[in-house]
């Protein structure tokens, strides 16, 4: 009997630190999507680095992590993950990402968003803004039902996520999706992991294809070059990156920071001069951790107490 209840609260235990849920992003009808039956969602783990990558994402969805009961205090962060807008680290930059974010009381939503893909889109460039946005409208929408507080609602992103997550923070204004309440779309506050910003010089290049094309246009460049966007109603930004990043240069992180600056935006930027990119939680050539870095910066922002 004692063995048995012993079972029974360590899969109570399990379940607490497990909890989540999957949400299909859209209830109904996909906006901008193409019907391609032979596109098929992919997911390898082939890599010993135990992470999971998705790729051809057709079907959005959002993870919800929730934290226990005692430790919730209403905030909320949407995390996109990196991979080049052509696949998406779930578990290094999301569900790892999540699990840490719930231990300080905040709810984790990681987002499985569109990889832009001409093969399901009408229009690619647009097609994971969309995704980041019905991802804000369902959390403020939901808010009271899952003990959120509508107005601590952040976004998070890694990479190509980061990108992703800028042009929600940059984008906001202009509707892509059905929003017949008018539920504000702009995230309360941003955190970017090594993100790419630009689409300029200093942009990776990986990206830049697989969201504009081969020859994009002048104007969808700027457009999407989110250190252009930034006005004084950007939200505040926490930004981390090493200066040794060989896949997306630092001056991504820098000019956006710069941007944020000349506009009167609160933002820190953390640069370590090594760790390289993808480093996800932990960056190994330093002591200091930006995770933690980013729960003080949330503190003194008033996002959590």
């Amino acid at each position: 009997m004692k063995l048995t209840f012993t079972i029974f609260l360590l899969i109570l235990m399990i379940s607490k630190s497990e909890a989540q849920e999957v949400i299909n992003l859209y209830p109904g009808k996909i906006p901008n999507a193409k019907v391609n039956e032979v596109y098929i969602e992919t997911s390898d783990t082939s890599k010993t680095d135990g992470n999971i990558r998705i790729g051809k994402v057709s079907i959005p969805k959002l993870t919800a992590f929730y934290p226990e009961k005692v430790k919730a205090d209403g905030t909320s962060v949407i995390i996109c993950p990196g991979g080049g807008y052509r696949y998406l680290s779930m578990i290094n930059e999301g569900k790892a990402v999540a699990k840490e974010l719930n231990k300080y009381g905040i709810t984790a939503f990681v987002l499985k968003y569109r990889l832009p893909s001409d093969e399901i889109m009408i229009d690619k460039t647009i097609g994971p803004l969309q995704d980041a946005q019905q991802a804000i409208k369902m959390v403020r929408e939901n808010a009271a039902k899952w003990n959120l507080d509508s107005t601590k609602i952040g976004i998070m992103g890694f990479s190509a996520g980061g990108h992703l997550a800028s042009t929600l923070g940059t984008h906001y204004q202009k509707s892509l999706i059905d929003n017949p309440k008018n539920i504000s779309l702009r995230p309360d506050f941003m955190i970017l992991g090594y993100p790419v910003v630009t689409m300029g010089t200093y942009t990776h290049k990986g990206s830049k294809e697989n969201l504009l094309g081969k020859n994009p246009s002048a104007e969808d460049i700027k457009l999407y070059s989110n250190e252009l966007q930034v006005n004084s109603d950007t939200p505040p930004t926490f930004i981390f990156q090493a200066n040794d990043d060989k896949t997306v240069p630092s001056e991504n992180s820098l000019d956006l920071t710069r941007a944020l600056k000349e506009a009167g935006v609160k933002t820190e930027l953390h640069l370590y001069q090594a760790g390289g990119h993808g480093f996800g939680l932990h960056n190994k050539s330093t002591k200091e951790s930006w995770f933690d870095s980013m729960i003080s910066w949330m503190e003194a922002n008033n996002f959590i107490f």
